[in-house]
């Protein structure tokens, strides 16, 4: 078994293919959803994505066959006056997970958040994914918090139409 992670060229036309099949596999699964990719966000998202000089992807590959996907975008933290780098979607397709794809893929993250002077890796998981949790932990990711008496921090958010 052979896998390699490759960063992904949005220009490249099957690079684009491949990764919005692999986001629409992780969007239907209940990790990232249960709902597929709605067309016009399937037509204009990796078009959208290279526009921007600020997200990143990269598709590992076992012999050729596209199993899993990172999407990276860098923010930056006040509190270190220092870009981040958020993993924003991690998925590696049903069929082939437990084979340590999720690691690689977070490896290449964090590769290119160091390249980059980024202070940190940040990630969002749902409270009931206990498997990617493990893995987060395993790699070294830990609940974020300012002071242990107010509590980790929770992720929020707010619709805007």
């Amino acid at each position: 078994m052979t896998i390699d992670c490759r960063p992904v060229d949005y220009a490249n036309s099957v690079d684009a293919n491949n990764l919005v099949e692999l986001l629409d596999d992780y969007a239907k699964d209940p990790m990232g959803g249960g709902s597929p990719l709605k067309p016009d966000v399937k037509e204009k998202l990796v078009r959208a994505m290279a526009e921007r000089n600020d997200v990143f992807s990269f598709i590992a590959y076992e012999q050729d066959e596209p199993v899993g996907l990172v999407n990276c975008v860098e923010g930056f933290s006040t509190f270190k006056a220092k870009p981040l780098m958020n993993i924003h979607d991690l998925t590696v397709k049903r069929s082939h997970r437990g084979k340590g794809i999720a690691r690689l893929l977070m490896q290449a993250a964090e590769d290119l958040a160091k390249s980059r002077h980024c202070c940190k890796l940040t990630l969002e998981v749902l409270e009931g994914n206990e498997v990617a949790k493990q893995a987060y932990v395993n790699f070294g990711f830990k609940g974020y918090e300012l002071d242990p008496e107010m509590g980790k921090a929770t992720f929020w958010e707010k619709p805007l139409t």
